[in-house]
C-alpha cells in the first residue's frame, strides 16, 4: 500500500483569525490523535475515518493521506519526522514511511489496539489494547521485543517519557521502567478513586499528570525543583453557587516545551485551558469549541499548540455539532503572567 499525495487534490488552506488557524481538512469521522513531529511543524492526524494524514503547517498543505480499512485509534512519530506508526481497531500496528510512501504492518494485538507511543532512549514502540496487553516492538527490526506485560484490565491511556511508560487503568496509574519491566515502579490512584481518562508524562521531571472522568486534574511529581509539592489534585471547574461540582471528563493533557511550569488541558465540553503547574492557577482559557476536545499537541519549540475539536465516541450523550476540526494556536502570543480565572 502506498500513501497517496494530496498536495494538489485537497483544499487544505488555513483560515486565520488572530493567533488561531483553522485547518480545512476533509476528516469524515472522529479524530483520535494529533501529534506534531519531533523536529518540524508537520502534524500527524489519526481518525476513525480510517485515514492517517500529515499536514505541513508551515506550507499550509496537506502533504499525505493514507487510507486504511480500519479505524485508527492512535498514532505517533518515532524520533524521525519521516516515520510514524498507528494502532487500529483490528489490533494491527502499522508503520508508515512518510517519505517513500511505504506502509507495512509489524504485528498485532489480540483485540483493538488503543494506545501507541515511542521511546527515544530505547528505540522501542510501546502499544496497548483491549487484550489487556502492554507490548513493545523494536522499530529497527520491526519485530516484537521481549518486553511485554499482561495486565488485569484494559488500558485507558498511556504516555512515555525517557525510560518510563505511564498507563491509566480504571482509577489507577501505573509507571513501568523499561530497564526493569517485571513490575510497576509506582501504582497509585491520583484522583481519589475516580476513573482516569488520560495520563501524560511530565517532560522536565519524574512524574505524570492525570485527568479523570469527573473533571479532576492530578499531578504526581518526585525529585523536582520546579514544583513545590510531590503531588496534588484540583477540579477543572470549582463548585457552583448551588454547591455542586460541574463534572466533565478531561480528555487530554499536554506539557509546554516553552514554559516548563505550564500545561494545557482539554475536556468533553470543548474547553481548553493553560495552567501553571506550581500554583494550579489558570493562565488562560480559550473560547469554547463546538465539539469535545479529543487531543492536544505542542510543536517541538512549544510555540504552536494544536487542538482537535471532535466527538470521541466515549460518551453516549456526546453532541456532534460540527465535523471534526483541527485548530493551531500561536502560544508565544500568550502572556503567561496573566490569568483568566
Amino acid at each position: 500500500m502506498l500513501i497517496q499525495s494530496t498536495i494538489e487534490t485537497v483544499n487544505s488552506k488555513m483560515n486565520r483569525n488572530g493567533s488561531q488557524s483553522k485547518l480545512e481538512l476533509p476528516i469524515g469521522n472522529a479524530i483520535s490523535r494529533i501529534q506534531f513531529a519531533p523536529h518540524s511543524n508537520n502534524l500527524l492526524i489519526s481518525s476513525w475515518d480510517t485515514c492517517l494524514r500529515l499536514y505541513d503547517f508551515d506550507a499550509s498543505v496537506l502533504r499525505l493521506e493514507s487510507p486504511s480499512e480500519l479505524a485508527l485509534l492512535d498514532c505517533c512519530f518515532t524520533d524521525e519526522d519521516t516515520v510514524a506508526f498507528a494502532a487500529d481497531s483490528g489490533g494491527f500496528i502499522t508503520r508508515y514511511d512518510l517519505h517513500s510512501g511505504v506502509v507495512d504492518q509489524i504485528g498485532n494485538h489480540d483485540d483493538m489496539a488503543t494506545c501507541i507511543g515511542y521511546s527515544n532512549e530505547t528505540c522501542l514502540l510501546i502499544t496497548s489494547g483491549f487484550d489487556n496487553k502492554l507490548l513493545s516492538w523494536d522499530v529497527r527490526t520491526k519485530k516484537a521485543s521481549s518486553l511485554s506485560r499482561s495486565l488485569d484490565e484494559e488500558i485507558e491511556s498511556m504516555s512515555i517519557s525517557g525510560f518510563k511508560v505511564t498507563v491509566g487503568i480504571g482509577a489507577s496509574a501505573h509507571v513501568f521502567d523499561f530497564r526493569n519491566f517485571d513490575k510497576p515502579t509506582l501504582s497509585m490512584e491520583p484522583c481519589s478513586g475516580t476513573q482516569l481518562r488520560c495520563v501524560s508524562s511530565i517532560p522536565y521531571a519524574e512524574g505524570f499528570a492525570a485527568g479523570s472522568m469527573d473533571g479532576r486534574v492530578a499531578l504526581h511529581v518526585s525529585n523536582s525543583s520546579n514544583l513545590n509539592d510531590t503531588g496534588y489534585a484540583f477540579r477543572y471547574h470549582p463548585k457552583s453557587k448551588d454547591g455542586r461540582y460541574h463534572l466533565t471528563s478531561i480528555n487530554d493533557i499536554a506539557f509546554s516545551p516553552l514554559v516548563s511550569r505550564a500545561f494545557v488541558t482539554g475536556n468533553d465540553e470543548g474547553y481548553v485551558s493553560i495552567w501553571d503547574a506550581r500554583s494550579t492557577k489558570r493562565l488562560i482559557e480559550f473560547p469554547r469549541y463546538s465539539n469535545s476536545v479529543a487531543s492536544l499537541s505542542y510543536n517541538h519549540s512549544g510555540q504552536l499548540l494544536a487542538v482537535a475539536s471532535s466527538y470521541t465516541y466515549r460518551e453516549a450523550k456526546e453532541k456532534r455539532l460540527e465535523p471534526p476540526q483541527v485548530f493551531i494556536h500561536k502560544v508565544d502570543d500568550i502572556n503567561f503572567g496573566s490569568s483568566s480565572a
